[in-house]
């Protein structure tokens, strides 16, 4: 089985493509080809497929190979790859909730709309010195803390604690985020399925939201992650969530 590898500021992914070969690969596979000791290596396995409703349909799995809703970084990945492909400007994703249109914004530079937050809602949650966090679903679950310092919280043993909370039975990201003297915000983020990573795109749209719900930033924020940072604006006019950021194309293989 052929393969890329990209990243989106760090979050990586091994990115199959159906349309080109019979593609036969179960959840054991997949977790082995994230192991970054006896794999490939990353955080999640993209699977690009036919579509009748959008240029492609695209499949996320996490490193431990359950299936992710959504993924916004390997979203722009893919759209690199499409638009690249059609020498077009634009291209539209289907994915498990719809059709993501997507647009070139500059030089591996790629401008997805994520859609509107299938619900925001205040929780009254405690563990490990965060409380009172906002949920918020952008295709997959997200339970995002504000906090005055990053540096003071365990973000492996709570990350981890809420990931597998009863609240969330099919578990939940986690994200921890401290608002910047320069009204950016900064974002850490715990995965389920895959634990501590550098970026989280779809993440990276429920702390935008969250952030303008609590009145910490406005609809248009610059969010840094520890891969790099993001452009995020959450739309007044349909409640979509625009995420613009880079995408870098690693090495292709087979397996």
């Amino acid at each position: 089985m052929k393969f890329k590898k990209m990243h989106g500021i760090g979050n990586d992914f091994v990115i199959f493509d159906a349309r080109m070969e019979n593609l036969v690969i179960t959840p054991d596979d997949m977790s082995l080809v994230a192991d970054r000791h006896f794999g490939v290596g990353c955080d999640q396995v993209v699977v690009i497929d036919e579509s009748d409703t959008a240029d492609v349909r695209v499949y996320f799995f996490n490193a431990d190979g359950s299936e992710s809703g959504a993924c916004g970084n390997a979203s722009r990945c893919v759209a690199d790859l499409v638009m690249a492909e059609s020498g077009e400007d634009s291209c539209s994703i289907e994915v498990n909730d719809g059709v993501l249109p997507c647009r070139k914004a500059g030089d591996l530079l790629v401008e997805v709309d994520m859609g509107a937050p299938r619900y925001v809602r205040d929780m009254d949650l405690s563990y490990g010195g965060v409380s009172k966090p906002v949920a918020v679903d952008m295709g997959n679950p997200h339970l995002v803390f504000f906090v005055d310092d990053l540096g003071d919280i365990d973000v492996e043993e709570v990350g981890a604690y809420f990931e597998n909370h009863e609240a969330f039975p099919d578990r939940t990201n986690v994200e921890f985020v401290s608002v910047e003297d320069d009204g950016g915000l900064r974002q850490v983020t715990w995965e389920r399925g895959v634990g501590l990573t550098l970026a989280c795109g779809s993440g990276a749209c429920a702390v935008a939201v969250a952030a303008a719900h609590r009145e910490l930033a406005g609809r248009a924020v610059e969010i840094t992650l520890d891969g790099g940072t993001l452009e995020l604006v959450w739309r007044e006019s349909d409640g979509h969530v625009l995420m613009t950021g880079p995408v870098a194309y690693v090495f292709e293989g087979q397996i």
